[in-house]
């Protein structure tokens, strides 16, 4: 076992999950989880950790998440198994995903696979449940048009954060009243909500695979703009997902709109480095 200080929380988990753990061994899991590869004898899981009183109901939010990224079978999940708490820890059990390389057509299958996931819709915008956005909280009451929902549960909830930490970024009412012009008034979409090039990986047949998920039914054009702000996509996934499933015109020129929510978590999380491309953006917008 190379599980450091996190060894007898591992064999507690295990024992609990009713596995005879051969291995537990660290794996990247960002600034948030300690995630670790457990092997046995004839299987693989991944599991994740982090402190119950930091991350309350982290992981019974991602895996719901996960489950409803799952149910509509068109792209692949790893499968979410047990939570629970153990010490002063909370761990989620996955199923693990065996990498391999891409298949030829692995930026066309995920545009399809991405636009029918999107399909997914509901009655309203939102989640029975609020989750997270990195480290901080993500709130999904429900909402009835795409710019009452991205206004009032992903922008205003971003801001008031920034403003309490003292960023003074100058909203005006001017500014909503241009995001409720702009924003298409489309159905909700079933979307990853956290789709930056380190929330997918490649599975063992070569194809795409969604993790990490801050999900909600939301405005579709949300993933497509973090898909766009740190790159790592290739063009053809675009083509391929706006033939499945068009975009509504002018969709290319609201990016910078859909990437001022993910800008603002950035800002809050890690600071004023991200603050003038946070300006810029509700600058022109005003």
């Amino acid at each position: 076992m190379s599980a450091g200080r996190f060894q007898s929380i591992i064999e507690n988990i295990s024992e609990d999950f009713g596995i005879n753990l051969t291995e537990a061994s660290p794996l990247s899991g960002g600034d948030i989880n300690e995630v670790f590869l457990l092997e046995t004898a004839t299987e693989k899981f991944v599991l994740k950790l982090n402190n119950t009183s930091r991350f309350p109901g982290m992981f019974d939010a991602e895996k719901l998440a996960l489950e409803k990224l799952i149910d509509p079978g068109v792209i692949d999940v790893p499968k979410p198994i047990k939570t629970g708490t153990e010490d002063q820890y909370s761990y989620l059990i996955l199923e693990h995903k065996e990498p391999a390389s891409k298949t030829p057509d692995f930026w066309e299958i995920f545009g399809e696979q991405l636009a029918k996931l999107h399909r997914e819709t509901r009655d309203t915008f939102g989640l029975e449940k609020d989750n997270y956005i990195g480290s901080l909280p993500q709130y999904n009451e429900k909402r009835d048009s795409a710019a009452e929902f991205y206004i009032e549960m992903r922008l205003q909830p971003q801001l008031e954060i920034a403003s309490d930490k003292g960023f003074q970024l100058n909203v005006t009412d001017n500014f909503f009243k241009n995001c409720e012009a702009l924003i298409p008034n489309e159905p909700p979409a079933l979307v990853h909500g956290d789709l930056w090039n380190g929330n997918y990986i490649v599975n063992e047949k070569g194809k795409p695979c969604l993790i990490d998920p801050a999900v909600a039914f939301a405005p579709r054009e949300m993933d497509l703009g973090m898909m766009k702000l740190f790159g790592g996509f290739n063009e053809k996934l675009f083509s391929i997902y706006d033939h499945t499933f068009p975009l509504e015109e002018g969709w290319k020129e609201r990016i910078e709109l859909w990437q001022l929510y993910y800008l603002l978590v950035h800002l809050n999380i890690f600071g004023a480095g991200y603050k003038s491309q946070v300006t810029n953006i509700i600058r022109k917008y005003s």
